[in-house]
């Protein structure tokens, strides 16, 4: 049974409400919750609460989809680089993908043919509007892609057996049609890290320090009539709150003084709580937190080495991911191409690559062939 159909069934029994079934992409976190404890993954919401909204998130996720992209390609079939090089709807094909992987756990990738059927073009589809089309047999058997009202059915192969859409998904162990994504995993992070700046704004707004009471006491016990009251609140709010009144002397009538109130240890501990919201998010996404400047990151020695974590462990899987499936889904074509990075032409890695030439170098027990290969030289020898 596919996982769209399974959707249907979800909630049955105890007055809990069904999941409506929709064409677009359903995260699996949508039925992981009982309802009333935590709302429904939306893709939408999370995508611009994090990546539009938060800029830790909008970092971090730039840091990672522009360093894919811009990763030197090995040399393979020239045809085969232009496509990856050209730009899909102004840009960049493979930093487009790692965005989509990174933020929905799925990217797609419609291949453009002309007459002959030779692909001529990659178009990265937004993934929220993609949804398989499972088959019979729980395969997929094409994707719709949704606009608006309107609904277009893509089989996954033209008449000829060839790929029209290419999925590159990241591992979901709980899921049969659909990858994981990052931004999930951040959201809580990104809620708290948001919740904290609209604190600090809305203190800032606030004489930037904690608010006090004006105490009337005339001796005799009276209170204020309402319109005493309503002209004190007025002159208050108008006079003595915001950034612009920040400071300023208060002159009070007899019988009013003003009682500063102090912060309590939540509220002092407000900042640490949204550092650490901010390192979880950089952890999702992995990012280190000293490459976003974040402070109290003693993890990596220096930023130098930081940079090669950040390539080691993040940045080449990724580009692997997706120049790996991009190379599969065009093997009709291109069938003794391959796609990968030039691990030579990387700067971070320079280093490391320094370090492995002079241990085989210093091998005596190797023949130059062997050297030769172990470095990932190919050729012959002149």
């Amino acid at each position: 049974m596919s996982f769209l159909t399974t959707l249907t069934s979800a909630f049955k029994g105890g007055g809990q409400p069904r999941v409506p079934v929709s064409r677009g992409f359903i995260s699996p976190w949508t039925t992981a919750f009982d309802a009333g404890t935590r709302r429904p993954f939306d893709y939408g919401s999370a995508l611009r609460e994090a990546f539009v909204e938060n800029p830790v998130a909008q970092r971090a996720v730039r840091i990672v989809a522009e360093g894919v992209g811009s990763a030197p390609l090995a040399d393979t079939d020239p045809r085969l680089l232009a496509l990856i090089r050209a730009p899909s709807a102004g840009q960049s094909l493979v930093e487009t993908l790692a965005l989509h992987l990174l933020l929905h756990g799925n990217a797609y990738v419609q291949v453009a043919k002309d007459a002959a059927g030779q692909p001529v073009e990659l178009f990265a589809l937004r993934p929220e509007r993609v949804s398989v089309v499972p088959g019979p047999d729980g395969w997929p058997r094409g994707y719709d892609y949704r606009l608006a009202d309107r609904t277009l059915t893509v089989a996954l192969e033209d008449e000829d057996g060839w790929p029209n859409i290419l999925h590159l998904k990241s591992v979901h162990p709980g899921d049969d049609h659909y990858g994981a994504g990052c931004l999930s995993a951040a959201r809580a992070a990104v809620a708290i890290h948001n919740a904290a700046s609209e604190w600090n704004r809305a203190l800032l707004a606030n004489s930037a320090r904690p608010s006090g009471a004006l105490i009337h006491d005339n001796g005799d016990g009276g209170t204020l009539s309402p319109d005493q009251f309503e002209r004190l609140r007025t002159e208050l709010e108008q006079a003595f709150s915001g950034q612009a009144q920040a400071g300023r002397p208060m002159l009070l009538e007899g019988g009013l003084s003003w009682q500063s109130m102090a912060m309590s240890p939540a509220d002092m501990d407000f900042a640490t709580l949204k550092e650490a919201a901010a390192r979880d998010i950089a952890l999702a996404f992995g990012v280190p937190p000293m490459l976003l400047g974040l402070p109290g990151d003693n993890t990596y020695a220096n930023y130098r080495e930081a940079n090669r974590a950040l390539w080691r462990l993040t940045l080449l899987p990724l580009a692997g991911k997706i120049l790996g499936g991009i190379a599969d889904g065009l093997s009709p074509w291109f069938a003794d191409a391959s796609l990968s990075v030039d691990l030579d032409r990387v700067p971070a890695l320079s280093e490391d690559r320094e370090r492995l030439w002079t241990q085989v170098s210093a091998a005596a027990f190797l023949s130059d062939d062997e050297k030769r290969r172990m470095l990932g030289i190919t050729g012959e020898r002149q």
